[in-house]
């Protein structure tokens, strides 16, 4: 499998990203172990997470997710070093502000590492931005963890262009290291938070793109055509924003390329991502070995030019 530069970090990474959202919250441990066993065997080497994950679940705290993939780790079915584990830190949890403080990105590492029992992350993340810190304070706190060797490569999610320009700036100016990776959200329905000003940016910064959302929350599975669909779902309150004009124009053309290619509409959801200009790599998450495979068609699902633009029409 290709694997694709993530920007100027260094990093190599395989065409999708397992999200690891999933895991101890739709997907059980066992369940979760097995898919990314099954996800590292077909040549994928990077996985999702963050340390809030999934504390929107009751009973739980957050971190749930990076324990599992820790645990995983342990069994050494993958080393260490061929794993890319990307983290994030800096989103509320239950209504605690947690975030970019430089003491809290200290202590936050820390606990995460403990939870993935390792000593370093590849790639860590500013979960979201935070008004009342200043940036040049997140950079200084990322700065000291690579220079300690907990953390490879730095980047951020959900920064708008004004954002991400006014980081670079920072980093620019002070001598710090800049965030090297973005991860908007972006899938065929949900364009206007990348397109534009923020993937012109990311490309004439050379900065690396691992996209969340390809498969807005599963609509782009096909499965979801009416509001009775969504009923019993863990993400019913997102699928429903789908049901619209627009999201039956994108099924139905992800239906008739499907006849075309033999593939899921899932594969080329994310194939379809995976293709767009100055995105390295988009996020995709399963909770079966069945939907897994999906993911894994879509690493080496090629578009034609005619599929590609269809798929563009249908979404605008």
């Amino acid at each position: 499998m290709q694997h694709r530069a993530l920007g100027r970090t260094g990093l190599s990474i395989a065409p999708v990203v397992f999200g690891g959202n999933v895991f101890g919250w739709t997907a059980d441990e066992k369940t979760s172990f097995d898919l990314l066993d099954r996800f590292f065997d077909a040549g994928f080497n990077t996985i999702d997470t963050a340390d809030v994950y999934s504390a929107w679940v009751d009973g739980h705290k957050g971190g749930e997710s990076e324990e599992v993939i820790g645990r995983w780790l342990k069994r050494g079915s993958v080393s260490r070093d061929k794993a890319i584990i990307v983290t994030k830190v800096g989103f509320d949890n239950r209504g605690q502000k947690t975030g970019l403080s430089k003491g809290w990105i200290e202590q936050a590492i820390d606990a995460s590492l403990k939870r993935l029992g390792t000593d370093y992350v590849d790639l860590y993340l500013a979960h979201k931005p935070d008004a009342e810190v200043p940036v040049e304070e997140s950079l200084e706190a990322f700065a000291k963890l690579k220079q300690a060797g907990k953390v490879r490569a730095i980047g951020c999610s959900n920064y708008d262009a004004t954002q991400l320009q006014a980081s670079l700036d920072a980093a620019a100016s002070k001598g710090l290291p800049r965030y090297d990776v973005l991860q908007p959200e972006y899938n065929l329905y949900t364009r206007e938070k990348f397109e534009g000003e923020l993937a012109d940016l990311c490309q004439r910064e050379e900065i690396g793109v691992i996209s969340y959302y390809a498969l807005a929350a599963g609509f782009l599975t096909g499965k979801y055509r009416e509001k009775k669909d969504t009923e019993g779902v863990a993400r019913s309150y997102r699928v429903a924003d789908y049901l619209n004009d627009k999201g039956m124009r994108i099924l139905a053309a992800l239906d008739e390329i499907s006849v075309e290619t033999n593939a899921s509409a899932a594969s080329i959801a994310i194939a379809w991502v995976a293709a767009r200009p100055g995105i390295t790599a988009p996020i995709a998450s399963a909770t079966s070995l069945r939907q897994l495979e999906s993911i894994v068609a879509a690493g080496s699902l090629q578009l034609s030019a005619d599929q590609m633009a269809r798929l563009n029409e249908a979404g605008l």
